[in-house]
């Protein structure tokens, strides 16, 4: 069960971070890569370690929020494997700040990185899995998408990932009939670039304890088998799901 052999997965934010973890763990299970990212450097050298387990792997250079770049890249994985079977919606990022103080500049970018990005990769690569009648989308969402927090001011952040728990659905409703299935992980606090400085705080710690029910926060490789089960030809009945991957913080 949950072979990937013989299939192409595209992770966009596949330079660093949970990107990283996921095409690995699709590598591992026989797929071949696609990986996204601004950071072509760093794409070469993840491309090198994922051939290194026996698969292929193309590195492709894209802003997620261009729409040409995002177009291009699907354009360069169907030259070059012919289809896409999976895509990961990955890359994000975010400019924190409350209600009360965000700018629309930080506002604007935050939507664009994690919301709006989540529909032109979508958009740019379904018209394909639509055209062979098959696909798995994935989109990385958030626990925060589904709750507020008292920790940090991140209005925006909250609101984006809110918006592709709700997409999410919206596009598993529409695809359905092509026989694409649409669903997200939303994850809870893991060590990556973009957070690392922040988890390690006493003060963050000690809000983590107090509000995960497993008392730490996720290791590198917890959230790949929630892809690989909904990347696997053994999910084709979950479309629309939201799946969780927070130790429980949602749960409480």
């Amino acid at each position: 069960m949950f072979s990937l052999k013989g299939r192409v997965a595209v992770v966009t934010g596949g330079s660093s971070g949970l990107g990283v973890q996921m095409a690995k763990g699709f590598a591992g299970q026989g797929a071949d890569l696609v990986i996204m990212a601004r950071r072509l450097d760093k794409l070469e050298k993840v491309a090198e370690e994922i051939r290194s387990l026996g698969v292929k792997c193309l590195p492709v250079q894209c802003d997620v929020t261009n729409t040409d770049q995002v177009n291009k890249a699907a354009e360069a994985a169907i030259k070059e494997y012919g289809k896409v079977d999976i895509l990961v919606n990955c890359a994000g990022s975010a400019k924190n700040a409350g209600v009360l103080n965000m700018t629309d500049e930080e506002w604007d970018f935050t939507v664009d990185t994690d919301m709006t990005s989540v529909f032109k990769v979508t958009r740019a690569f379904a018209k394909y899995m639509v055209e062979k009648k098959y696909g798995r989308i994935i989109n990385i969402a958030s626990m925060y998408g589904l709750v507020g927090n008292t920790a940090i001011d991140t209005v925006a952040y909250h609101s984006s990932k809110g918006g592709v728990v709700n997409f999410t659905r919206a596009v598993a409703a529409e695809l359905a009939k092509y026989n694409i299935t649409c669903n997200a992980i939303c994850p809870g606090y893991f060590a990556t670039e973009l957070t690392i400085d922040t988890l390690k705080t006493e003060a963050f710690t000690n809000y983590m304890k107090a509000t995960v029910p497993m008392g730490r926060y996720g290791k590198e490789g917890e959230l790949n088998p929630a892809a690989i089960f909904l990347a696997s030809d053994e999910a084709s009945y979950v479309t629309g799901a939201i799946l969780t991957v927070d130790g429980g913080y949602t749960a409480v």
